[in-house]
């Protein structure tokens, strides 16, 4: 990776390692496959549609920013 930036090195690092904590995941909702992230240990923001028909983008139940319940399992980690 290349970074430019007229910040010191160090608050810079420092940035990117909390970024990198928290980590987005694909998870599919209802038939629609969507990027998350975690927020607490039951709920997670939608970051943005991966799959989904057109009429989906439309719904404010799927827009993004819009927390929904995420409950992380084996099963939901195995998968990806």
């Amino acid at each position: 990776m290349t970074w430019y930036s007229v910040m010191p090195l160090d608050p810079t690092i420092g940035m990117l390692q909390v970024e990198q904590e928290v980590m987005s995941r694909e998870v599919r909702v209802d038939g629609i496959l969507m990027e998350v992230k975690p927020v607490t240990e039951d709920q997670a923001k939608i970051v943005r549609l991966l799959d989904c028909g057109l009429h989906d983008y439309l719904n404010p139940r799927y827009a993004p920013g819009t927390m929904i319940r995420y409950i992380p399992t084996v099963e939901n980690e195995a998968k990806g």
